[in-house]
């Protein structure tokens, strides 16, 4: 019996017939997406058997050229009914194993991300933690591998400094890296402290020069951003270099009057009525609803849905990830430390702004930017980088946290501006010691 090739088709109106390969589709995500392209092959003389190249099929066919073997033959093709059935084998056999190999072609593209991360090297989870150093009698902890000139790498909000796993072991290839938990985060002590902007920046001065002891390119991510600038303001003479990783922070309101904030801050103190009935009402209120906040932030689930709606790529939202952020809110102060942070800290940041701090910064800047960051978009990066003439923005294709997302990327970034002050700097060495002008 004849396969299914009848009736002919004349020479008259016959058609080349097509066969459909794979090429990649730019208006769709580059990583998982294709579509299929018609490719042109050479006409089938009458009554020859049809193969997979001559057939139109699904995305997962390929070109007729992956059909013919070793010898140069083409697989699949015979005569008569055994023939036939040998061709329709080996015609199965090759829509699986095609179909096999593009399943994890695009396995592997859609978590490249993913895939870069877990080539590169990575911190080991330490439960107990690395380093601890005393400061105002609060244990800080930190981290610190490497030797050459120093790096310091600092945190965001409810982070610590676990969350630059994939970053210290490679930066420390070249230079002396430090990763610093901030009090209250982290495996840094819970203290029942008030807290509010001053405080960070200060444990981040005494660190650079009780710790480090040179002066040191300072970066931090989102809360940890806004500490680094605040530093770099406060104590010019210990840092070299700022970068910014979708830093928090906020410009001031032009159109704000002027010193509304104290004036109502003096309203408030004056009033008895406000001191005596309505602020413990308030606070009380706040312990509530906060308490209720906290427990239902550091659950692992919760957790892990939040950090993936700043992950554009959630490949890297493991439970490493998940524990680092988890484990340090079993300690006992833990909630009372949430509460103070988010009731004043938060409250209260807009006494620093951004505009504020960058007129006095003096050191080069380095906007390590995600552009895909659902709270703080490249706009923000656009602004700094307009009102403040030396610094240098490097857009990544990440959200929030673009160090633990698309590390292979951040570290290149990071590498190259490095070695670009370096040469600025004309290669001269360190000072042996600093000098507080």
């Amino acid at each position: 019996p004849r396969l299914p090739d009848w009736p002919p088709p004349t020479h008259q109106h016959q058609r080349k017939p097509t066969s459909k390969t794979l090429s990649p589709d730019t208006t769709n995500h580059p990583a998982s997406f294709f579509r299929p392209t018609e490719v042109a092959s050479s006409p089938r003389p009458f009554l020859r058997p049809r193969t997979a190249a001559s057939t139109p099929m699904s995305v997962a066919s390929a070109p007729a050229a992956a059909l013919r073997s070793s010898s140069g033959r083409r697989c699949g093709v015979g005569t008569g009914l055994n023939g036939g059935n040998k061709f329709l084998m080996m015609q199965r056999r090759d829509l699986v194993t095609k179909g096999v190999a593009l399943s994890v072609c695009s396995s592997l593209l859609t978590s490249s991300n993913g895939a870069a991360a877990q080539a590169l090297e990575r911190l080991p989870f330490k439960a107990d933690g690395y380093s601890f150093w005393t400061w105002r009698g609060r244990k800080i902890h930190y981290v610190e591998q490497g030797s050459g000139q120093p790096i310091v790498l600092i945190h965001g909000f409810g982070a610590s400094a676990f969350h630059w796993r994939y970053n210290i072991p490679e930066l420390a290839k070249k230079y002396k890296v430090y990763a610093v938990d901030l009090l209250g985060f982290g495996w840094s002590e819970k203290a029942l402290v008030q807290y509010d902007a001053t405080i960070w920046m200060e444990q981040v001065s005494d660190f650079l020069r009780e710790v480090v002891q040179s002066p040191s390119v300072v970066v931090g991510n989102s809360l940890g951003g806004f500490t680094t600038l605040f530093a770099a303001t406060e104590v010019p003479e210990l840092v070299r270099g700022v970068v910014l990783l979708n830093s928090a922070g906020q410009f001031a309101d032009p159109n704000a009057p002027p010193k509304a904030e104290e004036a109502a801050a003096a309203e408030e103190e004056v009033s008895a009525l406000t001191r005596l009935i309505v602020k413990p009402l308030k606070e009380a209120f706040q312990r509530v609803v906060l308490g209720f906040l906290f427990w239902q932030a550091k659950q692992p689930a919760r957790v892990e849905k939040v950090l993936k709606s700043v992950y554009k790529d959630p490949s890297n939202v493991d439970e490493y990830l998940i524990s680092s952020i988890t484990a340090p809110t079993a300690d006992p102060n833990a909630g009372e430390v949430y509460y103070r942070l988010m009731s004043r800290f938060v409250a209260n940041q807009s006494q620093y702004t951004l505009d504020k701090l960058l007129g006095k910064l003096t050191c080069p800047l380095l906007l390590l930017w995600g552009d895909l960051d659902p709270w703080v978009g490249p706009s923000k990066a656009a602004r700094i980088h307009e009102f403040y003439a030396n610094s240098t923005v490097v857009n990544l294709q990440a959200g929030h946290c673009p160090h633990d997302e698309a590390p292979e990327q951040f570290n290149a970034a990071l590498l190259q501006w490095l070695a670009s002050l370096e040469e600025e700097a004309g290669d001269q060495p360190a000072e042996p010691s600093l000098q507080v002008v």
